[in-house]
């Protein structure tokens, strides 16, 4: 894992240099003109040489439905993935494997997948889900999807009388599911990290938060959720807690600089105040956002506040890609419609190191990956400045965040290893994998689902529609 680029291009503070990158023992030994070649030489002209971005949140098992989901908000719409998403531990392989190389290919080099489990087969499924990263060798934050409270609890009540079955799994249960897979496979030396997960306020107890606070401190684990994605969440916390879901949750100690929260579209001025104090870190899914109707996150608002911000691609049947490229461009020029202040708009660089940086900080490794700089992992990504879709010789990061880049994606190495050259992934056979996910699925049409039709009715009078 010793190599040298030669004559790569670079971003300085607001400009470029042509350098030689050292990296030995999978770490960013030197950035300097003219240095002698240590390892193997890699060819740098025409290119440009970047941290690897974090896909700070997405769900891969939801690749088999993507394309196919209604239009529907998330609370219908979870109602009709339930209903048509059953998974075998197959599935599981081939979508974290897909998920993987789309994100290794738009610039990513880790991944944080909130893995939706099989019941009976959680371990299992986690297991699977580790194989897969590891052939890659993207770096894998797996972050069990847990709950302890049926689909229906997640609408608010209003003044109808709400009864809801029990979980299939106990609190108990799903905790030392938990554990047990930190213990098993918890390797960040080797790439694979577990984090707790529980799935929301909408369909989690506090006891399920509590249980996940202490796993985190025992075994010193990241933390990440989701957090105030739509409108009705927003009611449901103020039914649950009698105030908002970020003034519940930093009471009972979840948040943090370990904490990262996905979507955070629905804050107050004062749940902004107490994320910045707490360090806790907002993962950006605009695409999702728009596609499921849940509203624009103010992310302005929060970079001013302080806050760190980052991107996701959320999963694949609410996005319906995991292009981590396209969520930040969106992501990033959104927000122009939002505040006019366009001195506030975010600038293409100021992209990338929300995507790189800010990623590795809300995984609290910031020390480890995210820049280049000397000492650090080499999660590195090289784009060919000679594809078409980086042309003319412009500004190459704002062709980068604020154009349409196709195969652009060289080289990407993670801790050093190589697993893109020459824009082949060279770590598995992707010809074997796009015919087994082509094999695996069949055309489908649209198809009734029970669950929305069950509740749909009163998520409409909830709503006011």
């Amino acid at each position: 894992m010793n190599f040298t680029i030669k004559n790569v291009l670079i971003p300085t503070h607001d400009d470029y240099a042509t350098v030689d990158v050292q990296v030995v023992d999978g770490k960013i030994g030197a950035i300097s003109p003219d240095l002698n070649v240590i390892g193997t030489a890699v060819d740098g002209n025409n290119q440009l040489l970047l941290p690897g971005f974090v896909n700070a949140h997405t769900h891969s098992s939801e690749m088999w439905q993507r394309g196919i989901m209604s239009m529907l908000p998330l609370e219908l719409w979870l109602g009709e993935l339930y209903d048509f998403a059953p998974l075998d531990l197959e599935q599981v392989y081939l979508s974290a494997l897909g998920t993987a190389v789309e994100t290794l290919f738009s610039g990513g080099t880790s991944v944080v997948d909130h893995l939706v489990l099989i019941p009976g087969q959680e371990l299992a499924t986690i297991a699977t889900a580790v194989r897969a990263y590891q052939e890659v060798g993207i770096r894998a934050f797996i972050a069990p999807l847990i709950q302890d409270e049926p689909l229906t609890a997640g609408i608010p009540a209003g003044n109808s009388l709400q009864n809801h079955e029990p979980y299939l799994r106990s609190t108990a249960a799903t905790l030392e599911i938990i554990e047990t897979a930190v213990q098993q496979f918890h390797r960040p030396e080797e790439g694979v990290s577990i984090l707790v997960a529980p799935t929301g306020i909408q369909l989690c107890s506090d006891a399920l938060f509590k249980g996940c606070i202490e796993l985190s401190d025992r075994y010193n684990l990241c933390r990440h959720s989701h957090l105030l994605e739509t409108k009705a969440q927003e009611k449901l916390a103020q039914e649950k807690y009698g105030c908002t879901a970020v003034e519940h949750l930093y009471r009972i100690g979840y948040l943090g600089d370990r904490t990262s929260l996905a979507h955070c579209v629905w804050l107050t001025d004062h749940d902004i105040k107490i994320l910045a104090q707490t360090q806790s870190t907002i993962v950006h899914n605009p695409l999702s956002n728009l596609r499921l109707g849940s509203g624009i996150a103010p992310i302005l608002k929060y970079i001013q506040a302080g806050v760190n911000v980052t991107f996701g691609c959320d999963g694949a049947s609410s996005n319906d890609s995991q292009d981590l490229l396209e969520a930040i461009k969106i992501g990033s020029i959104l927000h122009n419609i939002t505040d006019s202040e366009y001195q506030n708009w975010i600038t293409p660089r100021k992209s990338l190191e929300m995507a790189s940086l800010g990623g590795a900080t809300g995984l609290n490794i910031a020390d480890q990956i995210g820049s280049l700089s000397v000492g650090k992992q080499a999660d590195l990504v090289m784009y060919d400045l000679t594809n078409l879709s980086l042309l003319p010789r412009t500004d190459p990061i704002g062709l980068l965040v604020l154009g349409r880049p196709t195969n652009v994606v060289n080289n990407a190495w993670v801790n050093g290893k190589s697993i893109i050259s020459n824009s082949q992934i060279n770590t598995i056979n992707l010809d074997k994998l796009k015919q087994e996910l082509f094999n695996r699925s069949q055309w489908e049409s649209k198809r009734q689902s029970p669950t929305v039709a069950q509740i749909e009715t009163h998520y409409r009078q909830i709503m006011d529609i």
